[in-house]
């Protein structure tokens, strides 16, 4: 007589009804958890060695410096980053006997990694799919983050099972920013990106443009390494925001591999104010825009000495002065110092398509805090003083330099504004 089925109807029925309450019981603590979370965002990239995880920290950390709660999420498995570039290696997250506590890495921000629960930081992690979607499970319901105005997610590279699991575990989220470098290889995988978010409905917050020139450590002028502006050609044909260009600067390689947080490091660098341009929508979400660094706040030894520094933005027609500012061909960008009067970098950029509020936008990631103009319309003009940038008009037809010089020595003759309409 052949042993008895246990597969009985009603065993089935137990087995179902068991499956169900369980994952009731785990969507309710995911929303429990995630419901003292105002804003979760995604930091994505289509393919590796675009700067994304370094993208990632500096935001969180821009964020939270600006007085935010906010919690930094890497899910990159195969590579986690995020404790090497905070130096957090060696940190361990704790407990309180019912949920994971992240580790506090400052006064606002909070940090879970895979890399915190290997047993060795050159273990290889070696899972699929579905193991990886039942971790991120885990880190989404089990660590207790408490209240955070924002939270940060690292992925990998790529659009795999990582940002599709916490897409479909997370589908009110506030969206992804996709971080690009200027060159077609990364741009044509970006393009899959924005596709991959629009399939599974993650809204795209927007394009980082990283690795946008190099900032010369010696003259401190932009050198163009792999081109600059594909990001941004590439957001505006594919109908998503542009958030801002970051340029390489080698204080963010020695920033990253010491551990430092180079926004807070080097809160002077223009790739530090290049950071603060793209959270500025990010802040938008909770009805703020981000602040001046306070005065009494700790800065870096490197940051200690205080020099007049200040970016000159004059715009070109045939190697002089543009008569009427529309119409020039690229803008000649100086930086100087004021104290002593003196040029000390330029850089030429090709003047971007003159569109209705482009170019105080433009102007503005450029760091470019003095337009020295022949004519500029009066509308124009506002929308540069919103972005605390002046502007100095009837200049004359004269070397872009020469111009600056005189500027800085006060003997700069302005006349009539040549287009005050």
């Amino acid at each position: 007589m052949s042993a008895k089925n246990n597969k009985t109807p009603d065993n089935l029925n137990t087995v179902e009804e068991n499956r169900k309450a369980k994952e009731q019981q785990e969507q309710k603590a995911l929303s429990d958890r995630l419901g003292k979370i105002r804003h979760k965002i995604m930091i994505l990239s289509g393919k590796g060695g675009v700067g994304k995880s370094t993208v990632a920290a500096n935001i969180a950390v821009s964020l939270a410096m600006e007085g935010n709660k906010v919690g930094l999420l890497d899910t990159d498995f195969h590579g986690p980053s995020i404790p090497t570039l905070l130096n957090l290696e060696d940190k361990r997250p704790g407990s309180d006997g019912t949920a994971i506590l992240p580790i506090e890495f400052s006064e606002g921000l909070k940090v879970m990694s895979i890399g915190f629960l290997l047993p060795n930081r050159d273990d290889a992690v070696i899972w699929r799919g579905p193991m990886k979607m039942g971790v991120i499970k885990q880190l989404l319901t089990e660590v207790n983050w408490g209240d955070l105005d924002y939270l940060i997610i690292d992925f990998p590279p790529g659009t795999g099972d990582e940002p599709l699991s916490v897409a479909q575990l997370i589908p009110g989220s506030d969206g992804a920013v996709i971080v690009t470098t200027p060159q077609n290889l990364s741009l044509n995988d970006v393009r899959k990106c924005i596709n991959f978010c629009r399939q599974v409905n993650v809204p795209v917050l927007g394009v980082v443009e990283n690795m946008s020139g190099l900032v010369c450590p010696h003259c401190h002028t932009l050198i163009d390494v792999f081109k600059t502006g594909g990001g941004k050609t590439m957001a505006s044909e594919m109908d998503v925001p542009f958030l801002g260009s970051i340029p390489i600067d080698p204080q963010i390689v020695e920033a990253s591999d010491s551990g430092k947080p180079f926004v807070y490091h080097f809160a002077k660098s223009e790739a530090a104010k290049a950071f603060k341009v793209v959270i500025e929508p990010l802040m938008a979400m909770n009805g703020r825009v981000p602040e001046s660094k306070p005065e009494s706040a700790a800065t870096a030894p490197e940051e200690e000495e205080k020099t007049d520094t200040c970016r000159i933005a004059v715009p070109v027609v045939e190697g002089h002065l543009a008569a009427h500012f529309g119409h020039c061909e690229e803008f000649a960008i100086f930086d100087v110092d004021l104290e002593k009067k003196q040029i000390v970098g330029r850089e030429t950029a090709p003047a971007p398509p003159h569109e209705p509020g482009l170019l105080p936008r433009w102007l503005g990631e450029k760091g470019v805090k003095v337009i020295i103009a022949g004519g500029m319309g009066s509308r124009a003009q506002q929308l540069f003083a919103e972005r605390g940038i002046s502007v100095s008009v009837g200049a004359g037809s004269d070397d872009p330099e020469k111009i600056v010089l005189s500027y800085m020595n006060n003997t700069l003759e302005l006349g009539s504004n040549l287009c005050d309409h």
